[in-house]
């Protein structure tokens, strides 16, 4: 590690531009997409913004950590799916889940009701060609000017990127996953 001296002046200059709705993407092969978008879903929430989390993979009666703090909290998490691809019985069903929760979720951010939508793990649906990206992407562009809209997944589309206004990507550089540990109730859940 290398020892370095705190800066002495502010190392940034303070932005000039309009307050707006912005787009973020969490991204990458690496742990935390969903993790850093409950954070800003809290964040919102803490400052008295109204908030509403739709996660595409998960099952409605999902009761997963986050359920179960959001439940206590208020801020409202809806499952729009029936699990991941290799868990279901059906394709065309997971696909119609998916096509169905768009729905609810484009409703959601076009209503101007929300100061944040999170749209959890919206890229598989996206990269399984079950949402028509264009229609995602127009949304975006169309959301009400104080809308921010939080999408996670990995392989987000190309397009996406290039429209959002802030883009993490999470890298792996060390998983328990990969030495054989199993996910840890509280940490991957």
């Amino acid at each position: 590690m290398q020892i370095e001296t705190p800066p002495a002046v502010k190392p940034y200059e303070k932005a000039e531009g309009e307050r707006r709705g912005l787009v973020i993407v969490n991204t990458g092969d690496g742990k935390g997409k969903s993790t850093a978008a409950f954070g800003l879903a809290l964040r919102a929430h803490g400052r008295g913004k109204k908030v509403k989390i739709f996660q595409f993979m998960k099952v409605p009666t999902a009761r997963f950590g986050e359920h179960r703090m959001f439940e206590q909290l208020g801020i409202p998490i809806e499952g729009l799916g029936d699990g991941f691809s290799w868990k279901s019985q059906d394709l065309e069903h997971s696909a119609q889940l998916a096509r169905d929760g768009w729905q609810k979720a484009r409703a959601a951010i076009l209503s101007g009701e929300y100061f944040m939508v999170t749209l959890d793990e919206i890229t598989y649906p996206l990269i399984y060609g079950w949402l028509p990206l264009e229609d995602v992407l127009a949304t975006l562009r169309e959301r009400p000017k104080g809308v921010h809209v939080v999408l996670t997944g990995r392989r987000c589309p190309p397009e996406i990127i290039a429209l959002a206004d802030t883009v993490t990507e999470m890298t792996k550089i060390k998983h328990a996953f990969n030495a054989g540990i199993p996910a840890q109730r509280g940490i991957e859940d």
